[in-house]
């Protein structure tokens, strides 16, 4: 991974909003050459917009993906689609605010995507069957990297942790193994192969943790529970990284709802401490969202070992307000003090396209222009940090 040497540098968490006509062909279920070549297009054009507008560590945009649960059904065997296996996902939130998250869920998390996320069950061995799939992203992004020759790149995978975060509980999650404990292991196992198979191709790898946040702020979890069930889903994506030299892997986690209220959030100062036992340089989390800006004073309390690097979100995936470059100057100056200005890569919260929709919840224009506000941030940050 690069350090923020002489600059701050900037990147983002991964998924960026799809061009229409690869949408209709991932609703029509498409496949094939012509598909295919969709997909490297989009890729192409991720890229470019992404060094356009200042961006320094780009990725594919997630383009090929129409979201994390349709891909591990296509990239993990032992799985099926159970739709009465759905658990109650931020149970405490939503039965807080009922009306909003109906309206919410209905027009824009699920309402616009080109597929409907189907919780997934365990049912048998767990293998990876994945390798044409990433070796088709690892080949779209160095295509694309090509006219970039000076961009460093990453490629996202879910943690293992992930596979079962629709069926709301790990008891329902797995009807195969004999404890959730060898369940978790072996889809560790399963998915130490995409990691191998990103990093050994040059690429940075991005493991992506939505469920530790949620584990670590479930209600209905005693904190003892909730803490081995965090200490479990970090050993287990230890062991897919196994073998991987932590300064290629970036660590993201975040809260998984975009926009609303969020007042159930578990703070981030009782995850910190888990996302440090992680075998990754990177540390990506969201701090510029209204729920979790302040929260940057936790890291004054935080002894960062000196292998890691910060990549806090200095703007957010859950507004159409484009931030300031003053505002994300003074944000990234807050980590840089702090932490040590070679040790914060400027990011985003989350991704802003998580499912293949046609309707992200921020304006794809708008994203933009928070892009480059991101890059002007930087840049008036650098400014004063290397005076």
């Amino acid at each position: 991974m690069r350090r923020s040497a002489g600059r701050i540098i900037t990147t983002h968490v991964g998924s960026l909003p799809r061009p229409e006509p690869l949408l209709d062909r991932m609703k029509g279920g498409e496949h094939g050459s012509a598909m295919d070549g969709a997909i490297a297009e989009a890729v192409v054009a991720a890229v470019d917009q992404q060094v356009r507008h200042g961006v320094d560590v780009v990725t594919d945009g997630e383009q090929g993906k129409t979201g994390f649960f349709a891909y591990i059904g296509e990239r993990l065997t032992g799985f099926e689609p159970r739709p009465s296996a759905r658990g109650e996902v931020w149970s405490t939130e939503i039965s807080a605010f009922p009306e909003y998250y109906a309206e919410y869920f209905r027009r824009a998390m699920v309402g616009g995507s080109v597929v409907t996320p189907q919780p997934l069950v365990c049912v048998g061995p767990v293998s990876y069957r994945g390798h044409e799939a990433i070796a088709r992203d690892i080949a779209n992004l160095k295509a694309a990297l090509q006219r970039h020759p000076d961009a460093e790149a990453f490629l996202p995978a879910t943690a293992p942790s992930g596979l079962g975060i629709m069926t709301g509980s790990a008891e329902t999650a797995n009807e195969h193994y004999q404890s959730y404990a060898d369940y978790l292991f072996a889809v560790a196992d399963a998915l130490s192969e995409e990691y191998r198979a990103i990093v050994d191709a040059g690429l940075l790898l991005q493991v992506d943790d939505p469920s530790l946040t949620d584990i670590l702020g479930d209600s209905r979890l005693s904190p003892r529970d909730a803490s081995e069930r965090a200490d479990l889903f970090v050993e287990a994506t230890n062991r897919a990284l196994r073998g991987i030299p932590p300064d290629r892997v970036r660590f993201h986690t975040c809260y998984g709802i975009n926009e609303g209220p969020r007042v159930h959030d578990v703070d981030l100062a009782a995850v910190i401490p888990w996302m440090l036992k992680v075998q990754a340089m990177g540390l990506s989390f969201e701090g510029a969202n209204a729920r979790h800006e302040h929260e940057y004073h936790v890291w004054e309390t935080v002894r960062l070992p000196g292998d890691r690097v910060l990549l806090p979100g200095v703007i957010t995936h859950a507004s159409n307000i484009v931030e300031h470059p003053e505002l994300i100057a003074e944000r990234i100056t807050r980590y840089a003090t702090t932490m040590g200005r070679e040790n914060v890569i400027a990011s985003t919260d989350c991704g802003f396209s998580s499912q293949a929709s046609y309707r992200p919840e921020v304006d794809p224009r708008v994203m933009w222009a928070k892009f480059d506000a991101l890059a002007e941030g930087a840049r008036l940050a650098s400014q004063r940090l290397w005076a």
